[in-house]
This record gives C-alpha cells, sequence and structure tokens, in this order.
C-alpha cells in the first residue's frame, strides 16, 4: 500500500537504504547475493512521520543530548514511527535557544551510529508566540508576541532545520512573523490561538498551511462565532493535525473533522511526551513536571498535557472510527510528507524513496518496522 496504490502480491527491491524497485513480484528480479525477507500475509506501508512529538523513551527533545534523542528515535521506530520533526514547548529564550542547538547538532550526526531508528528531520517550533488565553500548559511566563528577531535566533540556532512554526495569528506582530517564517521555507501552522474566523482566514491569506491539533488550545466552534475551527474546517489549502487517542478529541469531532476536510487533508499526530512508551508516574515535558496516570499527561492543574499516544494505535483508532486502511495509512505517512515537501522521499513506497516501511498484520498490528532499509529489533 503505496498508500495511493495498492499492489498484491508485491515485492519490494532495497538497496543501501533507498528502494530501488517495487511491484508485483513476478515483475522483479533478484541480484546475485540479495538475502530475500519473506512476508506472507503481510500488508507493507510506508513508515510514519510525525510532525508533533516532543519527546517518548522517558526523555523529552528539549534535553537536546545526543543519549535523549536517541531514547526518543528508538523508542517510536519500535512502533513504526520511521521519521518525525522534533518539537518545542515553550520555555525561557536561553533554554530555548540551547535545545534548538542541541537538536540541530544531533541531526547533523545522527546517522553515524548506524543503529535502526526514527530519522529527525528537523524542528517544530510550538511556542512562544501563542496565545495566553490558549496557552494550553506552555508556561505564561515564557509566551512572547511574535518577534521577527528572535525568531531569526532560532533559525540561526537550527542551522538550517527549522521545519514548522506554530503562531497565534491574532497576535500582534504575526504577520512580518509569518512573512520572515516563510522566508526561511518554513510551515507556517496556527495553534494554541483564540483568533476569530476572520483573523484565522487573514492568517491563511498570508501563507498559513497547518493547523496543530485541531480542536485543542483553540477557540471554541459555535454557529455564530466559528472561530479558527470553522476556518480550517472550510479552508482546502490547509492541513489539520488531529490527535487521536480518543481523550483529546472524541469521536463525533473526529468523525466531523475528517468528513470536512477528507483524507488528504488530516495529518495524525502523537504529540507524544517523555512519558511515551513508559508506566504511568512523573514525567518532564520541556522544563515542567506532569503527572501521567492511565496513559493520560496532565499537568498540575489537571490541564492534558500531551499524550503518551504512538502513531500505530492512531492507525487502528481512525480505522475503527470507519476510515478506509489507504486513507488512514495516508494521513500518517503522504500527508504529513507532502507537508514538509518531502512526498518523493519520505511517507511512501516508490522508486527512489527512503526504504522506510512497516509491515502490518490483519490486526493491524505491526509485525516488522524498516528504517531505511536497516530491521528495527
Amino acid at each position: 500500500m503505496t498508500p495511493t496504490v495498492e499492489i498484491a502480491d508485491a515485492g519490494i527491491l532495497l538497496r543501501d537504504g533507498v528502494i530501488e524497485a517495487i511491484g508485483p513480484r513476478e515483475s522483479l528480479s533478484l541480484a546475485s547475493g540479495a538475502r530475500e525477507i519473506s512476508a506472507l500475509d503481510l500488508t507493507a506501508i510506508p513508515g510514519f512521520l510525525d510532525v508533533h512529538i516532543h519527546g517518548a523513551g522517558g526523555h523529552d527533545v528539549m534535553e537536546a543530548s545526543a543519549e535523549a534523542m536517541a531514547a526518543v528515535t528508538r523508542m517510536v521506530a519500535r512502533r513504526g514511527t520511521t521519521s518525525m520533526v522534533a518539537t518545542t514547548v515553550t520555555a525561557s529564550p536561553d533554554a530555548t535557544l540551547h535545545s534548538v542547538a542541541g537538536i540541530a547538532k544531533y541531526i547533523c550526526t545522527q546517522r553515524e551510529s548506524g543503529d535502526p531508528r526514527a530519522e529527525v528531520l528537523g524542528l517544530h517550533f510550538e511556542g512562544p508566540f501563542i496565545s495566553p488565553a490558549r496557552r494550553g500548559v506552555h508556561p505564561t511566563e515564557f509566551i512572547k508576541l511574535p518577534s521577527a528577531e528572535f525568531l531569526d535566533k532560532l533559525l540561526q540556532a537550527a542551522e538550517g532545520n527549522a521545519q514548522i512554526l506554530t503562531i497565534a495569528p491574532e497576535l500582534l506582530g504575526a504577520m512580518p512573523c509569518i512573512d520572515a517564517a516563510r522566508k526561511a521555507g518554513m510551515v507556517v501552522a496556527m495553534g494554541h490561538t483564540d483568533a476569530t474566523y476572520e483573523q484565522a482566514r487573514a492568517g491563511i491569506a498570508h501563507g498559513m498551511r497547518h493547523a496543530v491539533h485541531v480542536y485543542n488550545a483553540m477557540r471554541p466552534f459555535s454557529h455564530r462565532d466559528s472561530g479558527v475551527i470553522g476556518a480550517v474546517l472550510t479552508s482546502p489549502d490547509v492541513s489539520a493535525e488531529l490527535i487521536a487517542d480518543g481523550v483529546h478529541v472524541d469521536e463525533a469531532a473526529m468523525k466531523l473533522l475528517l468528513q470536512a476536510k477528507g483524507a488528504a487533508g488530516v495529518v495524525l499526530i502523537s504529540d507524544g511526551i517523555s512519558a511515551t512508551g513508559m508506566p504511568d508516574g512523573k514525567y518532564m515535558l520541556g522544563q515542567f513536571e506532569v503527572t501521567v496516570s492511565g496513559g493520560i499527561c496532565r499537568n498540575s492543574e489537571g490541564k492534558l498535557a500531551g499524550s503518551t499516544l504512538t502513531l500505530d494505535r492512531a492507525l487502528q483508532k481512525i480505522v475503527a472510527l470507519g476510515a478506509g486502511l489507504a486513507d488512514a495509512v495516508r494521513m500518517l505517512t503522504l500527508n504529513p510528507a507532502t507537508l514538509l515537501g518531502l512526498e518523493f522521499k519520505k511517507g511512501v513506497l516508490r522508486t527512489g524513496a527512503d526504504a522506510d516501511i512497516v509491515l502490518l498484520d490483519e490486526g493491524l498490528q505491526i509485525r516488522g518496522v524498516f528504517t531505511r532499509g536497516v530491521p528495527v529489533a
């Protein structure tokens, strides 16, 4: 499942971490010395790409050490995520710049180990340019009005690895900041926003093309004040993130989003924190502590603080809601890759793409993962 095409009795030839050929088995010939991996009765799909993830395996990406990043990327790879965008959370300017620089350093050296792990494709700045009224659990004291000057400092620390900027379009200074981010080649996303419909539409007209964890940390929708959610649901050019854990968004709201945006308009994310893959307990999100009980993360005020969702579970949840498997896979692979402009390299099974592959059984349980051609144990 490429995911746009289904090939029965398929074969995939991998060489040096890249897909060399793909098609019906009978059309392929094995090179001398090739190793054959039999995956009868399994479905091969592209590896998942998570554009919004803060941590996993007991570590937060803002720790920014090679050890912490390796722990995060190894853990999520076991659950099918072969690529990710490391996502910051609002913190002090010095702490944020230090974390961004550390993540950028890791990105430059991540392939040297040869370990099978998720590839970090870049950075997603979630904060500090967000609405205090819709901050979620982001610390109030470090929220800033949009500043092209501070964004430039973030971009310099990122060393060319900045991918996504989350910003509230209604804030003073938002439009010049959006311009600067777009000039730097970033995807500009609206999130943690109290924008009205008109303010959100102004941001879209200015080049915003993505919406962060739709419904969560946004002005609520009503029939006379549709707000940012109304703008997202009715704007074909805007892709919509969804945390499909059944906790952040209820089933009816998820179905509404899927029907309004269609399979091509939704990007499933984890918003996972350091507690992902770990037992209940206390964990860090950026510089503050959260408590995980029953797999649900909350801060000291009782507010939801990210999730422990893994994308294989998101796939299962969306299919259980009634989405076709190909559509659900697209929301985890091709759609986020297209958002980043990487649709020929990531999120797809095609000649020349990275050999990031997940094998699923009929129950949508993961039976194998390959990151750039290397099997994950």
